[in-house]
């Protein structure tokens, strides 16, 4: 048993935290700037990331990591320090995590390359493994609790990934693909294609991670439940649909539309749910309301595509209300 299995048993239903790109953003820090070095740099402000979440509800807290292999990081010419940096992470977590008044999982975000595999691009499988593993083993030592391998495009980078975390820790591994095209990866992968993959590593969960919407991520996972069998499976979908306003990109679910992607996906037996993009403390003190019962869910549609009769307006963002049980239907 897993420490994942061990706190779904107790608690049934897991929630994840939210962004954290954005969240350091609003602390400072600039575009451009790798987030990982501020584990080091600012962990103070780091930590108030992972406080907020904690104290949100979050059960399982994603280390500062996203982009923490030596392929991301040789962009910054950090490609030396990825075992510091990201045994930093994992470290800055952990302590928010044994500050917490319940038992938070500290999960280590292994994020993509950014390189194609051989033969559209250069990087090997065995190159990739290599970085994974140097990732991991910062990840371990800074005292993670389980590894999370993220937003992949390709199941090939994947495995890789998976690979390489085991071998250099014996930490179990969860793994999320992003579906943002047509209901595919950017690789072509669907959700039925990555259940069936994934359901072969032997991971201790499976799902979909960020997007371009909520409905196209609730469709991939849906896919992915009814291939998982009996592994536990993620859906952690960006707040809405990304828009530009002037420069900046913001994202347009209100905690009323995740709260109602939590029914939803409660509703179909997901059993770790949170945010990516966008999803900050006041969306997750909501999903937490809706999943513990203390309030009710909105009736809202899941924002996406092919939407004109959805409301964007006022602060409550995208997504209106869901007139029709067709409607329903089709968005689940």
């Amino acid at each position: 048993m897993t420490i994942l299995t061990e706190l779904l048993a107790e608690r049934t239903t897991l929630l994840v935290d939210g962004a954290m790109g954005t969240e350091l953003f609003e602390r400072g820090l600039t575009a451009g700037d790798p987030p990982e070095a501020w584990n080091v740099d600012m962990p103070e402000l780091v930590t108030d990331v992972h406080a907020g979440y904690i104290a949100a509800g979050s059960d399982i807290i994603l280390t500062n990591s996203f982009g923490g292999t030596a392929f991301r990081l040789k962009l910054h010419k950090l490609d030396d320090r990825v075992i510091e940096l990201n045994a930093a992470a994992a470290r800055v977590a952990r302590a928010a995590a044994d500050a917490a008044d319940r038992r938070v999982i500290v999960a280590g975000s292994m994020g993509p390359s950014g390189e194609l595999l051989v033969p559209m691009g250069e990087m090997t499988p065995e190159t990739a493994a290599d970085a994974f593993a140097a990732q991991a083993e910062g990840l371990a030592e800074g005292g993670a609790d389980i590894l999370w391998i993220e937003t992949m495009s390709s199941l090939d980078e994947v495995e890789a990934a998976v690979v390489g975390a085991r071998r250099t820790t014996d930490l179990p591994v969860a793994a999320t693909m992003s579906f943002d095209t047509a209901g595919r990866t950017m690789m072509g992968v669907t959700g039925i294609d990555a259940a069936k993959r994934m359901t072969g590593l032997g991971l201790a969960a499976i799902g979909a991670n960020c997007g371009n919407n909520v409905a196209e991520t609730e469709a991939a996972v849906l896919q992915i439940k009814a291939g998982a069998g009996d592994t536990p499976v993620i859906v952690k979908s960006n707040a809405g649909v990304p828009e530009f306003r002037g420069e900046s990109l913001v994202y347009s679910g209100s905690p009323e539309i995740m709260g109602a992607h939590v029914r939803r996906m409660m509703d179909a037996g997901i059993e770790i749910i949170g945010g990516c993009c966008g999803t900050s403390t006041g969306h997750l003190a909501f999903m937490r309301d809706v999943m513990r019962g203390n309030v009710e869910a909105p009736e809202l549609a899941a924002p996406g595509p092919n939407r004109p009769d959805d409301d964007p307006g006022s602060g409550a963002g995208g997504g209106g209300r869901d007139r029709s049980k067709r409607r329903r239907r089709r968005a689940a």
